[in-house]
């Protein structure tokens, strides 16, 4: 058994597509009118051509806004983003315009940050430290 998709839900999947492409620099994988005016919108890394991809599907179905809510006055973060330096990804992200809503924070195997997306979620980008260090 594998990851192969996950799904962000997103407020807006055309804002969704522009920041997770032009922004982040994930790739389109899948673009496709589903009606409606909505897509099957999945992006992935361009490091990982056959790796798992990210659904950025329609936020809405009742349920999602009072779970997101949740979760943001919580400040749990809806996704999980690897990255090889939080730091220097975070000035990049922040160089672009995008709001840190966390700096990154030291806590023990890894370190991690967090933002928001524009999307109605904030996500979490973490970088494990190789096992010697942690």
């Amino acid at each position: 058994m594998r990851i192969e998709l996950t799904s962000i839900f997103v407020d807006d999947q055309n804002r969704a597509r522009d920041f997770y492409t032009g922004v982040l620099g994930f790739e389109i994988r899948h673009d496709e009118p589903m009606g409606d005016g909505a897509f099957w919108l999945t992006v992935g890394s361009p490091e990982r051509p056959d790796g798992p991809e990210i659904l950025l599907e329609p936020a809405g179905h009742p349920a999602v806004g009072p779970y997101r809510e949740a979760l943001i006055a919580d400040g749990i973060p809806l996704a999980q983003l690897a990255v090889d330096d939080v730091r220097a990804e975070v000035e990049r992200l922040r160089s672009r315009g995008v709001a840190i809503t966390q700096e990154p924070t030291d806590f023990g195997p890894g370190v991690f940050a967090v933002f928001d997306d524009t999307c109605g979620n904030i996500i979490q980008l973490l970088e494990m430290k190789p096992d010697e260090q942690a």
